[in-house]
């Protein structure tokens, strides 16, 4: 795996050797185009070493928490199925976060994050879709994230974008996210539509996002978003 700077965009990459690349040629003639690959057995190379139930505590990674579990076993969690953490902090205080899995079909994960001294808590749901496109392969999130500032008495509820790996079956394999995401805080009367913008097969660069922060009640425009979410994001007004 690898990590591409060019037009300062920081871009994941990786490249299969000839041994996986062959045994996903071979899976090719039971896939078709927009297919549910949820129902699809897959080789573990192909999969995360990490339950999904683990896996979306990225959502909530910080440089200062430390969450640095591997447990070995299918990506695809079991009905039940449930993962624990505990975050660390640098000021001695601690968060909590459990996912479980309540749904097989359609998969859906239920998740809750804690953190009492600093009066945050998370909680909300993942409905992931997989789509089989050929050279690419799409992880469609529904669900949403609700996020609670005890503090300041505000709630905010997140959308997901899109995940895609580009290059599966040939070239480099591509990690990007794409389509739109959305916070709102009622109590604040604000909203933030940010679209998550994937790469043409010529034209474009990675990572790139526009958006905008409005007033829900007057739809009010108050700030312009732009740049790459991963290297540089600009806000005008």
């Amino acid at each position: 795996m690898s990590t591409n700077a060019k037009n300062d965009c920081a871009v994941v990459e990786e490249e299969l050797d000839e041994e996986p690349r062959s045994i996903i040629l071979s899976m090719i003639g039971q896939l078709r185009k927009d297919m549910d690959l949820s129902r699809i057995t897959f080789p573990t190379f192909v999969l995360e070493p990490r339950s999904f139930t683990e896996r979306v505590t990225d959502f909530m990674s910080h440089p200062d928490f430390l969450i640095q579990y591997g447990v070995k076993k299918p990506y695809n969690p079991i009905l039940g199925e449930f993962f624990r953490s505990r975050y660390a902090f640098d000021d001695d205080t601690s968060a909590f976060f459990v996912a479980e899995q309540v749904s097989h079909h359609p998969p859906i994960t239920a998740m809750f994050y804690h953190s009492p001294e600093h009066h945050i808590a998370i909680e909300g749901d993942l409905r992931p879709k997989s789509r089989f496109f050929g050279n690419s392969v799409g992880m469609l999130l529904e669900g949403y994230a609700k996020v609670h500032f005890g503090k300041w008495n505000e709630n905010y509820q997140v959308t997901y974008p899109n995940m895609y790996a580009r290059g599966i079956l040939f070239g480099k394999m591509v990690l990007e996210l794409g389509e739109t995401s959305t916070v709102t805080c009622v109590e604040s009367d604000l909203a933030f539509d940010v679209e998550f913008k994937t790469k043409g097969l010529i034209w474009g660069t990675y990572n790139q996002i526009a958006g905008k922060i409005r007033r829900i009640s007057t739809k009010e425009v108050l700030y312009e978003i732009s740049g790459n979410w991963q290297t540089q994001i600009f806000i005008l007004d």
